[in-house]
């Protein structure tokens, strides 16, 4: 727990404001990071992972084609959409856990039925930590950016953040190596 300084309330450690007074907390319960790939992932934005151009369908889409999507786009969500709105996400894990062997008799079925509703959407300004910890919490494996008129502008998937981390490491050793040299 830490304490808000304006108010003296306890809020959760990691809470961005404190829930009494609204005010920031971000700043309190960070320590310095321990190194540069630290720092990044703290510090650095989303759009520091490059999100894919989203492919985006409506609800009604017979989930046949969705898949279909998938596999022809080797993606591993597509963002459905009303009115250039998010309204779900239909992924790789939907199409095995909810459809898996009967595609035959759902596949005329519209999406809807299938996908995930009202996923949780970040902009590309949000930090590459903020997008770990909504992945981490929530359970996804990928998350549809929108703009400030929250329009999907793109998705980040795990690939994603994996490869950057892979980056960012590297530069590290890259850094630390020569160091030791």
């Amino acid at each position: 727990m830490i304490t808000c300084p304006s108010c003296g309330t306890e809020a959760l450690e990691g809470a961005d404001e404190c829930p009494q007074c609204k005010n920031s907390l971000s700043q309190l319960h960070l320590q310095e990071p321990a190194d540069s790939t630290e720092r990044a992932v703290l510090e650095e934005r989303i759009s520091a992972l490059n999100p894919s151009p989203p492919v985006c369908i409506s609800p009604d889409v017979p989930v046949r084609d969705v898949i279909r999507l998938l596999v022809k786009h080797r993606i591993g969500s597509i963002v459905i959409t009303e009115a250039d709105k998010v309204v779900g996400i239909f992924s790789e894990r939907d199409a095995l856990m909810k459809i898996n062997a009967d595609v035959a008799r759902l596949g005329d079925r519209p999406v809807s039925e299938f996908m995930t509703p009202a996923p949780r959407t970040l902009v590309a300004d949000a930090r590459v930590a903020f997008a770990l910890k909504e992945m981490d919490l929530g359970g996804y494996r990928h998350i549809p950016i929108v703009d400030e008129e929250s329009r999907v502008t793109g998705v980040i998937s795990i690939r994603d953040v994996l490869r950057y981390l892979t980056e960012k490491l590297s530069e590290f050793d890259e850094d630390y190596g020569s160091q030791r040299g």
